[in-house]
């Protein structure tokens, strides 16, 4: 009877290490337009964990042939409902019933895929979906995603509220400007030093203040990345909604909108 029980537990052990990884790649691509083989989902799960690590957040992807009014909607509160309001992250829904796909961003994803580099990851995308070619095209996603991760955001790089026009910049320091000011906190503490040297220092042949036994000084070093943040308002008309990019504000900066109390960038295409 134990001899029973110690081989069915070990089956059932081994069933679940079998299983793991495909309910691990289940969790992060779901398939129900059935686009994908077992081994592509299988892939696509693998990019999808090494990127995860990267951004410490979480990517998804989901086919679906469920026809949607708004998909950009769709896919902010399918990545709300996985992640939460404003976390790292980003969520790609291909819906075969309206024949659209979209991008949606969270998080150190907006600054990461600005416009500029979304809208070529777009375009790459859309020539694979075209062609039927709906694996590639979220193997696109992923692989482009993680190289604009690996680059880091750009410089002056800043968000666009596509409702209200606000911009907002984030000023980092670059290792140039890191040297420069630990330079300047040098020479500032060696003035500081030379200037209370000659106060109390007398004649000669006078009395000498003991400066060395009384006097102490204590320079200490500091390195911030983050210098400030300001926010510059403006208006901006809202432009007419389409499926035939993402933001629209190109260059260094990405555009936000507000989704179900949460911040998204993104777009997609029509295929």
């Amino acid at each position: 009877m134990k001899k029973k029980i110690s081989l069915i537990f070990l089956i059932t052990v081994g069933f679940l290490f079998a299983t793991a990884p495909a309910f691990a790649a289940e969790d992060t691509v779901s398939d129900s337009a059935g686009l994908f083989t077992a081994d592509e989902i299988q892939e696509l799960s693998q990019e999808a964990d090494t990127l995860n690590e990267t951004i410490k957040g979480e990517v998804f992807i989901e086919t679906t042939n469920s026809a949607t009014d708004d998909i950009e909607y769709y896919t902010d509160r399918y990545l709300a409902d996985r992640i939460g309001n404003d976390n790292n992250g980003s969520a790609l829904v291909i819906n075969m019933g309206i024949r659209e796909f979209h991008v949606s961003t969270s998080g150190n994803m907006i600054d990461y895929l600005t416009d500029e580099r979304l809208n070529d990851m777009l375009d790459d995308m859309y020539d694979a979906a075209s062609a039927g070619d709906y694996f590639q095209a979220a193997l696109i996603y992923l692989q482009q995603s993680a190289s604009f991760v690996d680059a880091g955001v750009p410089g002056g790089h800043y968000r666009v509220d596509r409702d209200t026009g606000k911009i907002t910049y984030y000023k980092v320091l670059t290792p140039v400007e890191i040297v420069i000011s630990l330079v300047v906190a040098a020479i500032a503490g060696i003035a500081f030093f030379v200037i209370v040297k000659s106060r109390y220092q007398l004649k000669m042949g006078g009395y000498k203040y003991p400066y060395r036994e009384k006097s102490a000084i204590k320079l200490t070093q500091k390195e911030d990345r983050l210098v400030n943040s300001f926010v510059t308002t403006r208006r901006i008309p809202r432009p007419p909604k389409n499926n035939g990019g993402g933001g629209g504000f190109g260059g260094g900066g990405s555009t936000t909108h507000s989704s179900g109390g949460g911040t998204f960038g993104g777009g997609g295409r029509s295929f």
